[in-house]
């Protein structure tokens, strides 16, 4: 997988009327429930496959609003247990890179993260005194982070992160790691809105419940 470049030189504060930043923790993905047209689960923790929510905290990140690829950040200890905060990349608290920067959106279906995205951050910008700590704030955009350790819940397959071709689901169109996967289970060969654009290969084209802003509507199944 292509790596981030390397973080820019710049001012690390930034000037103005922000205090203080949002950071709204995104749950990843989508999970899927058991009737044949299958719908959203309960959400799960972060990096693993689950519905759309969102947990407030605020963080301050001394970069004026601003990220871009390859900056990195980590969990606010002044703000547990869903905040998080900018980091240098070589500071101890940093626990992910930047991958992709989207733009932010009230729909998290909406949010579409590059494979090997192993959590989701929505960064919200908090003017005047508030420290955003109780929610609010405008969205600004959209971290794709990918973990600076080994591990990755969000590469094809792994069982983790927003459900990518690669990945593998069971036959309730739940995400698991392909790893464990049997005779039951399918492999995710494309993501598309109708069932005729599935690949010639697929066994089981798995039509979803509506979600606005989701990109698609049928995960094309095939064997594993």
């Amino acid at each position: 997988m292509t790596q981030p470049g390397s973080t820019p030189n710049r001012p690390r504060r930034g000037a103005g009327c922000l205090q203080s930043l949002l950071v709204l923790a995104v749950i990843l993905g989508l999970g899927y429930g058991a009737s044949k047209i299958f719908g959203d689960e309960s959400s799960k923790s972060k990096g693993s496959s689950s519905s759309s929510s969102s947990s407030s905290s605020s963080a301050s990140d001394g970069k004026g609003g601003s990220w871009e690829i390859g900056d990195c950040g980590g969990p606010d200890p002044e703000n547990k247990p869903d905040g998080y905060r900018a980091f240098d990349c070589d500071e101890q608290g940093a626990t992910f890179k930047a991958l992709k920067i989207e733009d932010a959106s009230f729909l998290p279906n909406a949010i579409q993260c590059p494979a090997g995205t192993d959590l989701i951050i929505q960064v919200s910008r908090v003017f005047g005194s508030g420290d955003g700590k109780k929610g609010g704030g405008i969205p600004t955009n959209t971290v794709c982070g990918r973990n600076l350790t080994g591990d990755h819940p969000g590469d094809a397959g792994a069982g983790g992160g927003q459900l990518v071709e690669g990945d593998c689901v069971s036959a309730t169109a739940k995400e698991i790691a392909c790893a464990s996967a049997g005779a039951n289970d399918f492999k995710v060969l494309g993501l598309v809105k109708e069932k005729t654009e599935c690949p010639a290969a697929t066994t089981e084209p798995m039509q979803l419940m509506m979600a606005m802003g989701r990109p698609y509507d049928v995960i094309c199944g095939g064997k594993v």
